[in-house]
């Protein structure tokens, strides 16, 4: 069984990576909308992705360890990929799975801020319970701007968004 620090490096490896997908989605996603609030909005979770981005590499360092190549290569392939993939797939689809994978990056940054507690780092787990809220923050924004669309209930029926 992993120890606490080897799970929280693992997570925090993942959601380097992650965090570089989902800035380089969300850059796409906003440069293929019109002028509007919601253009505004993803601006700064791009931004607010960056700063998880910078502060979770801060914490592998202060760890010791540092993010997966091979894995960083992977990721930044599927957020430039999503970037471009915008400006063809229309507003609702890139609404509707940001906001699927913001409720899973709010869980992995608590299952983080565990690990951190058992380790007694108690400004990690802070600035990790910070990064969960704010996730949280962006999965309600994208759940409030897809509701009401009417492809909403078979994307529920078929994979379970609610």
């Amino acid at each position: 069984m992993p120890s606490a620090r080897d799970s929280l490096i693992l997570i925090l490896q993942h959601a380097y990576s992650g965090e570089v997908a989902a800035a380089y989605a969300y850059r796409g996603h906003w440069k293929s909308l019109k002028d509007s609030p919601e253009k505004t909005r993803i601006r700064e979770i791009e931004e607010e992705e960056w700063d998880h981005r910078r502060r979770v590499g801060e914490w592998l360092e202060k760890l010791g360890s540092g993010p997966r190549k091979t894995r960083e290569k992977v990721f930044w392939t599927i957020g430039r990929t999503l970037g471009v993939t915008c400006h063809v797939s229309g507003w609702f689809m890139p609404m509707y799975f940001a906001g699927r994978l913001e409720s899973q990056n709010s869980v992995e940054y608590e299952d983080a801020a565990k690990f951190a507690a058992e380790l007694g780092m108690d400004e990690c787990v802070r600035d990790l319970l910070d990064m969960a809220r704010v996730e949280l923050e962006h999965e309600e924004f994208f759940r409030t701007v897809v509701a009401g669309h009417p492809l909403l209930p078979m994307m529920k029926r078929v994979f379970g968004w609610s």
